[in-house]
Formats: structure tokens, sequence, C-alpha cells
């Protein structure tokens, strides 16, 4: 697949993971091991699986990584429900990032399909007596 750095969706994963960790900069010191600490680990397990699947350079892994990004899209999605039932984090800002995430969530989705709908890789072409 090549440099994970040139998919669209790493770039929105890494582009989240730096909101998350401005945004959760803000929260009680009360939480800094709680659910500041699970909200950061979440944002980025999405772009290092992606990268992580990448890097492993076979579509079956890849597609095995970017489920698990999902995941965490999901659970990082709850966790800022979560910060805005909590008043951690005021409505608009929550809306913003619940958004990003399930845009991404999305992205992520669309790649793991079509990951697992290509065909396989055709046998490379091997010599012949007369080659």
């Amino acid at each position: 697949m090549g440099d994970y750095r040139n998919l669209k969706a790493w770039r929105k994963a890494h582009e989240l993971v730096l909101s998350v960790y401005w945004t959760t900069a803000c929260f009680p010191s009360t939480e800094k091991y709680g659910l500041v600490s699970q909200m950061r680990r979440a944002a980025i397990s999405v772009a290092s699986n992606i990268a992580e699947g990448v890097g492993r350079n076979r579509r079956a892994e890849t597609a095995h990584f970017v489920r698990v990004a999902l995941g965490s899209c999901t659970e990082l999605e709850y966790q800022i429900l979560l910060s805005q039932e909590l008043k951690y984090l005021e409505g608009r800002l929550a809306s913003e990032l619940t958004e990003r995430t399930m845009e991404l969530r999305a992205m992520l989705a669309s790649l793991h399909r079509r990951l697992l709908e290509q065909p396989p890789c055709a046998d490379p072409p091997r010599p012949t007596p007369d080659s």
C-alpha cells in the first residue's frame, strides 16, 4: 500500500489525535490517568493501527489493523460523549469531535471493505522451459 502518510484516513486520524490532545489538556487533573489517558490512547490507536497495517504490506494484515482502528474510533466516540455528559467538553466542541470521529470511522469502514473485496493476487508467471 505504500507510505501510510499518503492515506487520507491516516492524515485525518493524525489530526484527530492532535485535537484530542489539545482538548483533553483542559480536563480536570483528576482525569489525567482516567478519561484523558483513555481518550488519548484510543485516538493514538486509530492512527497507529493504520500505520502498522500499511507497514505490514499484506492486504489481509492491513485489513485486520484497519478493523482494530475502527474499534478504537468507536471507543473514542463514546469517550467524547462521556466527556460531554460529565461537562468536560462543551456541546459545540463535543459535536465537532464526534463528527470528525464518525467521518473517520466511515472512511475506515470503506477502506476495510475495499481491502476485503480485492481479488487475491495471481501467482507470478513461472518461466517455461522455452524461456
